[in-house]
């Protein structure tokens, strides 16, 4: 199988395109809540750190300048509590999208070997196992794996996307020593670990797969993938990365480094510049807890009921009662002018339930809600 043979889902977003278009009908114009795309500035400090970098004749290095790797660690060590973390065992990705869809071929997996995911989830996840012929297996009971001999990669994403659904220490360091007790490999999808809303997460942090009480003090068979787009409002940087078993990361910067995939040298210094700053990812996550406050409310009261979503990007809503098909929803919020995402897009699990951005300006956040309320 492999890359060029492996069967792939049709792309999801275009069953949408026929809904977005019904959404601009409305006499006030379309409210777009699907896609998620950052719509605030760029923070000044890091398009100054880009312009800055912007002579840049020669080639960039695939490992990342070690200013780069270094601002990882220390951003690892203030925000996210992992220390010990190797600067050898960072390296800066083209966003996170890539090194999802990617990472099992990076690894060497295919045919007979198994990707476990969660059972609502980013679609790439399974995209990513097909690519290299391997079989997507979406879980979220350990014990519905734990017993098997052909499981080699385990994603855990936390905060998850779409459902906002946070693990706990002792839940991720459940899946950690189960998978090595396999011989897998755990990788963590954290791109939303700083946008926590609700109790004890908002207080304590979302914990990381590295995290010495996850991991038990140690980073064999674990990496954690991070990216910038919706902290820092970078997703036109394609600025992430991925860190943990330095083994893991040596073996994929060799692979890297062979097939040219390099983060342009001005974006690795604006990422650096960007994880030196706390400041603009606070206030951003502040900007988006307020919208968050006025959507959760204009969905309930056009009487959906949002379910879980304590920290993440977007709130996980239904219709009332026994629901309806997540498609009739997304056609009733069309009709409002309002466009989200259809649960079914992130597997079966979904199927009654729909996905709503928060990445929408303060205004149109507003027009959302009073739709809704009027509703």
């Amino acid at each position: 199988m492999g890359l060029l043979t492996g069967t792939l889902p049709d792309f999801p977003w275009d069953t949408l395109v026929p809904y977005g278009d019904r959404a601009r009908r409305h006499p006030d114009g379309i409210v777009d809540l699907s896609v998620g795309t950052p719509v605030d500035p760029t923070p000044p400090l890091v398009r100054a750190a880009l312009a800055e970098a912007a002579d840049a004749p020669g080639y960039p290095t695939t490992h990342g300048t070690p200013r780069l790797r270094r601002a990882v660690v220390e951003w690892f060590a203030r925000r996210r509590g992992v220390v010990g973390l190797d600067p050898d065992a960072v390296l800066p990705t083209v966003g996170s999208k890539e090194l999802v869809a990617l990472l099992p071929s990076l690894l060497g997996l295919g045919e007979g070997d198994v990707v476990v995911h969660p059972e609502a989830a980013y679609p790439t996840y399974d995209v990513g196992a097909r690519l290299a012929g391997a079989t997507p297996l979406p879980a979220d009971d350990v014990a519905s794996w734990a017993d098997r001999d052909d499981v080699r990669l385990v994603w855990v994403n936390s905060p998850s996307n779409p459902t906002g659904a946070v693990l706990g220490v002792e839940q991720l360091r459940d899946v950690v020593r189960t998978a090595r007790e396999r011989g897998a490999v755990v990788v963590s999808d954290e791109c939303y670990a700083l946008l926590a809303w609700d109790e004890p997460w908002a207080t304590t942090g979302v914990p990381s797969v590295l995290d010495p009480r996850v991991c038990e003090g140690s980073h064999d068979g674990v990496l954690a993938v991070h990216s910038l787009s919706k902290q820092s409002n970078l997703a036109g940087y394609r600025a992430a990365f991925v860190a943990g078993d330095l083994r893991l990361v040596r073996r994929l910067l060799e692979v890297r480094k062979h097939a040219g995939m390099i983060v342009p040298a001005p974006v690795q210094a604006a990422t650096a510049a960007a994880l030196d700053d706390d400041a603009h990812v606070d206030a951003q996550r502040e900007r988006y807890r307020r919208r968050r406050a006025v959507l959760k409310a204009g969905l309930e009261a056009a009487g959906l009921v949002v379910d879980g979503s304590p920290a993440g990007l977007y709130l996980w809503a239904r219709a009332a009662g026994a629901g309806q098909d997540c498609w009739a929803t997304v056609g009733d919020l069309a009709d409002l002018g309002i466009l989200v995402a259809p649960g079914a897009f992130y597997g079966p699990a979904g199927a009654r339930h729909v996905r709503v951005a928060l990445t929408a300006s303060d205004d149109d956040v507003a027009r959302a809600a009073a739709r809704l309320a009027g509703a």
